[in-house]
């Protein structure tokens, strides 16, 4: 047998994760897994190729921000008006995204920021300028961070974004890391 099918087990019960399970995943049946792992079986290099690409899709490895981010982003000037912002927000269907001036990221707006404007300042936030009730900036990563650490930073945040030194690759919501693990 080979050291990579050796792994496979290990791997397995290093991510907690049952026979069944893997194979589900996979789309094969338990007892092929455990004949696999049990050195009786001589699966293809296609499936074992398949059974490590889910485990690394598991483990977060697999997929980087690269795989999952949106782009080209949409995003609003500073100087613009509230009411602009939220058209582009309507019109795109987006919940929301990045401020900037010029390229540089300075904040971020948000139909929860939008929302509480609104109630504070009623009719008169047509008027407001984006600069006036931004939030602070959305987490940034590279292109190449982890599933994981994405995750991690979407429970303080409501998005992402995707740089690479100033420039804006790609933004990521937590709609977009369910996709990702295949709720």
């Amino acid at each position: 047998m080979f050291p990579e099918i050796e792994m496979i087990k290990i791997k397995r019960k290093r991510l907690g994760l049952t026979q069944k399970k893997l194979a589900e995943l996979v789309g094969v049946s338990q007892p092929l897994i455990a004949r696999i792992e049990s050195g009786d079986f001589d699966p293809k290099l296609s499936l074992v190729r398949r059974i490590f690409e889910v485990l690394d899709e598991v483990e977060g490895k697999a997929i980087n921000a690269e795989k999952i981010m949106n782009s080209p982003v949409k995003k609003v000037d500073a100087g613009a008006r509230l009411k602009d912002a939220v058209e582009i927000m309507m019109k795109d269907g987006i919940s929301q995204m990045p401020v900037v001036r010029g390229e540089k990221i300075v904040g971020s707006i948000t139909e929860s920021g939008v929302v509480r404007i609104m109630l504070e300042r009623g009719t008169a936030a047509g008027r407001i300028k984006v600069e006036e009730c931004m939030e602070p900036p959305f987490p940034a990563v590279s292109k190449d961070e982890c599933l994981d650490v994405i995750s991690k930073l979407l429970l303080s945040s409501p998005a992402v974004i995707v740089c690479e030194g100033d420039e804006i690759l790609g933004i990521i919501t937590k709609h977009d890391v369910m996709k990702a693990l295949k709720f």
